[in-house]
C-alpha cells in the first residue's frame, strides 16, 4: 500500500471508531416534543426510539378519541424529527459536514 493510502485507511478507522462512540452517546441523549399546549409530550433518544409518552388527563375525552390519537401521532412525529436533526447535527460535527451513506 502506498503511504497516502495507508494514512487514509488509518483516518477512516479513526473516524469509524469515533462514529461508533458517537452512536453510543446519542443512544442515551433524550429530546422532547410537546403538542396541544403541552397536553401530550413525547420523549425520544438518538437511536431514534420513543422513550416515553405523557398524556395529561385533561385531554382524555372518551367522546373525542380521534383528537387524542392525532395529538399522540403529532408528538411522536415531532420528537422523531427532532431526534433525527440532533443526530444529523452531531454527525456533521464529527464528519465536518460530509454526508456519509448509511450513517443515520
Amino acid at each position: 500500500m502506498q503511504p497516502n493510502m495507508k494514512e487514509m485507511m488509518r483516518q477512516a478507522q479513526r473516524l469509524q471508531a469515533k462514529m461508533g462512540q458517537l452512536q453510543s452517546e446519542l443512544s442515551t441523549k433524550e429530546i422532547e416534543a410537546s403538542v396541544g399546549g403541552g397536553m401530550v409530550k413525547a420523549v425520544a433518544n438518538g437511536k431514534p426510539e420513543i422513550v416515553s409518552i405523557t398524556i395529561e388527563k385533561e385531554v382524555v375525552d372518551p367522546e373525542d378519541v380521534e383528537m387524542l390519537q392525532d395529538l399522540v401521532v403529532a408528538a411522536v412525529n415531532e420528537v422523531l424529527t427532532r431526534s433525527k436533526e440532533m443526530v444529523e447535527g452531531e454527525m456533521a460535527k464529527l464528519t465536518g459536514g460530509l454526508k456519509l451513506p448509511g450513517m443515520f
